[in-house]
């Protein structure tokens, strides 16, 4: 299945989070090794880049909110369980501690 983002095919799932946030995203998470000077002008950047656009925060939500829809099964490795017969539970009496 392709990955397509804004007319362009993502290669991996780094860069369909990139295309689809339009910024890269070692500009959120830092890089590691990064010095003081570098992470201020990283921060500034971001600053600059949420001042420019109010919505970006429910953009990455919403991509968030996709990704995990769409992977949800592998990501959870969720499984259907079969439905309870239905029927009376047993009372056993007593009190719950």
């Amino acid at each position: 299945m392709k990955n397509i983002v804004a007319g362009r095919v993502a290669a991996s799932t780094i860069e369909f989070i990139e295309l689809a946030l339009g910024t890269p995203l070692d500009l959120w998470l830092g890089v590691e090794g990064e010095s003081e000077v570098e992470r201020a002008a990283r921060l500034d950047a971001a600053r600059d880049i949420l001042a420019d656009n109010p919505d970006f925060p429910d953009r990455v939500s919403q991509v968030a909110a996709q990704a995990i829809e769409a992977h949800a099964p592998e990501l959870f490795n969720v499984t259907l369980l079969p439905a309870r017969p239905a029927g009376r539970r047993e009372f056993r009496g007593g009190v719950a501690a």
